[in-house]
């Protein structure tokens, strides 16, 4: 899934700002990466393609608070709530401020809540979008998720330590006064550093770091369920749904992650179109069997028809002709159907008129109530017979010929 990665500037954005991007074909492998204005920055491409705004670590003040009961995400009054829990917290105006809650939070159960300048935010997004570069998420630089980790970004002459796991983000000046603030870090702790503070964070540190250029931590934020465009500037609402939905999409058909997944249907399909191909040939050549079968009976049976069409009407056909030569009774013959209705009837009813023509009987002024028309049918069914009414005539006729 390609996505381009901008990194919003810690400076309120004009039209003349140089923005820094990340451009990746997958989320995991660095294509492009610079700075450009805004109406220049590359576009992404294919399915699923994205456009994440990420919001740098100094920019976000992170905030833990219990969520009321009853305010889940969604919730009309949940801004209200937000702001009524975190009054005291705010160094600025709640009304100055961007509030974002945490992707897992729950009523009732503590809550991390990420909080930016909103006036800086908004005018950053309105100038991406006016640049025909519209930010479908808005991811922070840093979340409070995860195991310890430590990171030295900047430049040599100041640079910043960042610690971040679910317990909170922490930013400091990487200085041999702020060391002891930082938290202590467990042997297996990542330590990561920017190539150009990298000498002095192993100094200050007096331990090894591992490089990792400033793109690439990008890449791995955009990674997180993290995303800031909530309350108002989730603006164009649905807009910004029918693009997730795109994305996820994409990221299903193209991510690596799901590659497992896609092998698995693409087999499962091989596997049903196999097994119907499979079984429509067997259905095809029991059903081809049994045609070759009647075929066959009719061909001995019958040895004076020499050209077969439609061996089952044929073979009908020439034993209606042998039974009319032998002088056997046909259940179609006027007779056995004057029998199999006299049997039925109930011994108080007579038909005031008979039709016999092609096979059927028809019996005129029965009048049978409901109940003993299916009494009737009933005692011809087991003979082999079928009632059926037409107009005031009941008709009369062997079940075969229905």
């Amino acid at each position: 899934m390609s996505s381009l990665i901008v990194s919003l500037p810690l400076e309120p954005a004009t039209s003349a700002t140089e923005w820094a991007y990340a451009l990746t074909p997958d989320g995991r492998t660095l294509a492009d990466h610079g700075k450009s204005p805004a109406a220049l920055l590359p576009m992404p491409r294919g399915a699923g393609a994205e456009i994440v705004a990420l919001v740098p670590v100094q920019a976000i003040a992170w905030h833990r608070v219990d969520l009321p009961k009853g305010m889940t995400p969604g919730t009309p009054r949940l801004r209200s709530a937000l702001e009524g829990l975190l009054e005291e917290q705010l160094l600025d105006d709640t009304e100055a401020v961007h509030l974002a809650l945490a992707p897992d939070a729950r009523a009732g159960a503590p809550s991390w809540v990420a909080a930016c300048d909103r006036q800086w935010l908004r005018n950053a997004m309105q100038l991406l979008e006016a640049a025909g570069r519209p930010a479908t998420r808005i991811v922070p630089e840093f979340a409070p998720e995860g195991a310890l980790a430590l990171v030295v970004m900047g430049d040599a002459e100041q640079p910043v330590a960042v610690a971040s796991s679910d317990g909170g983000v922490l930013v400091l000046p990487l200085t041999a006064a702020a060391l002891p603030l930082l938290p202590v870090l467990p042997e297996d702790a990542q330590r990561l550093a920017e190539p150009a503070v990298a000498a002095v964070a192993e100094q200050l540190l007096n331990a090894k770091v591992v490089l990792q250029q400033a793109p690439q931590r990008w890449m791995e934020a955009t990674r997180t369920r993290w995303d800031l465009a909530q309350f108002d500037l989730a603006s164009s609402s649905r807009a910004r749904a029918m693009k997730r939905l795109a994305t996820g999409w994409g990221e299903v058909l193209h991510g690596a992650p799901w590659r497992p997944a896609r092998w698995a249907a693409a087999v499962l399909v091989a596997a049903n179109l196999l097994g119907l191909n499979a079984w429509a040939w067997k259905e095809r050549a029991a059903l081809d069997g049994k045609r070759e079968a009647v075929r066959q009976t009719l061909a001995e049976s019958f040895p004076q028809v020499k050209v077969i069409v439609d061996a089952p009407v044929q073979m009908e056909r020439e034993v209606a002709t042998l039974r009319q030569q032998t002088g056997v009774a046909s259940p179609r013959d006027l007779d056995a159907l004057l029998g199999a209705l006299a049997a039925a009837l109930p011994a108080d009813r007579a038909p005031t008129a008979l039709e016999y023509a092609a096979g059927e009987l028809r019996a005129m002024g029965l009048s049978l109530s409901p109940d003993e028309l299916r009494s009737v049918a009933t005692r011809l069914k087991t003979v082999g017979y079928a009632i059926g009414a037409q107009g005031p005539a009941l008709v009369v006729s062997p079940e075969d010929a229905r």
